[in-house]
């Protein structure tokens, strides 16, 4: 068991170059994508990234706001998972 898990999951997060986000499809499938980190984040319930909002993924998020945000560790081979 971790003995803080939002300061161990917040350092994993804060040295990684590369985030996956995910959004939910109008067909209702997954659509993830690899952005660059966040440009902030607040503990690790809120992040900040940056596109246009003409994409296709805030559109996606306009019509269901329901997504995911996998950061991974490829040294020691473990990620973290948020909703």
């Amino acid at each position: 068991m971790m003995r803080n898990p939002k300061q161990t999951i917040g350092n994993l997060i804060d040295k990684q170059g590369v985030a996956f986000v995910a959004s939910v499809d109008e067909s209702g499938f997954p659509n993830m994508k690899a952005m660059l980190p966040p440009r902030k984040r607040e503990g690790i319930c809120e992040f900040w990234f940056t596109t246009n909002t003409s994409s296709m993924r805030v559109a996606q998020y306009r019509e269901n706001p329901n997504a995911a945000i996998y950061f991974y560790d490829k040294r020691f081979f473990r990620g973290v998972q948020l909703y």
